[in-house]
């Protein structure tokens, strides 16, 4: 493979290690390559290519449950995919050939494609409901409910977010440009909910009121604002596709009824002009 920004070559020992290249600026995609046996999934719509070699099925929930899990493994973690607004299914693809084999999968929005291997983050990544890409097989893709009292007072539904857990490679999309911080202990930085594209699950996550009523009326930012706290790792993202959406739709004259930047603000955000 060429040299890039997010090139990857397998380290010696690794069994579930995989050869990757992301290509691209704005617009992303990646190329995994497979040895025989070898196994990615994806998200249904982010598949582009593959070499003939390379199978392509469906399983039930994000597979990662195969081994044992049973019927009841299966649903559960079709259920938690449900949850966040993804298809029942998963997609597999495994290299079926001899030799080495690829297959490629795309964003689909524009932004970058970030590549976390788990097993340097201690197993498990937080992030965006909507952030899964594509992994190598085993990850487990569930769910993280942030257990603070102030999300629970507005139903918790901006803040339902995807937990991947395992100790392989996993590729993240983040919208816009991508800013990484490493938090140290206590260490607090404060960003809009809908900005909080990944973080490790040591760091702390709450929300906090953005400010005074002048702020909510006329400074057109939600109510709140999600406050880290260190150590771990935070992966911000500068263009949420909410926001995104939100700028289409008011351009196309329908009022950008998103509900600002996947915060809590819903109707009384629209109400007094949370997206202007």
């Amino acid at each position: 493979m060429a040299n890039s920004p997010w090139t990857h070559h397998r380290r010696d020992g690794v069994a579930d290690d995989i050869d990757f290249e992301i290509k691209g600026e704005e617009l992303q995609f990646v190329e995994i390559e497979l040895d025989p046996g070898e196994s990615a999934i994806a998200e249904a719509g982010a598949f582009v290519w593959k070499d003939a070699t390379v199978e392509m099925t469906t399983v039930f929930g994000d597979g990662s449950g195969d081994g044992g899990g049973g019927l009841m493994g299966k649903l559960l973690g079709a259920g938690k995919r449900l949850i966040t607004g993804e298809s029942l299914f998963t997609t597999v693809f495994t290299h079926r050939g001899q030799g080495k084999a690829k297959v490629a999968f795309a964003s689909p929005t524009p932004g970058a494609i970030l590549p976390l291997n788990l097993g340097d983050l201690g197993g498990s990544l937080i992030c965006q409901k909507d952030s899964f890409l594509a992994a190598a097989k085993g990850v487990s893709i569930g769910l993280h409910f942030q257990k603070r009292v102030m999300t629970g007072l507005f139903g918790g539904e901006g803040f339902i977010m995807q937990r991947l857990d395992g100790d392989g490679w996993v590729f993240v999309q983040m919208g816009g440009a991508l800013v990484e911080r490493d938090l140290a202990p206590g260490e607090q930085i404060h960003v809009d909910t809908g900005c909080v594209a990944a973080y490790s699950p040591t760091v702390d996550f709450d929300l906090v009121a953005a400010g005074g009523v002048k702020s909510v009326f006329f400074g057109g930012e939600g109510l709140f604002f999600a406050r880290l706290t260190g150590p771990g790792k935070v992966w911000i993202q500068s263009l949420p596709f909410s926001r995104l959406a939100g700028r289409m739709l008011q351009a196309a004259g329908g009022g950008g009824q998103n509900a600002g930047e996947g915060s809590v603000l819903g109707g009384l955000g629209n109400l007094i002009g949370g997206n202007n």
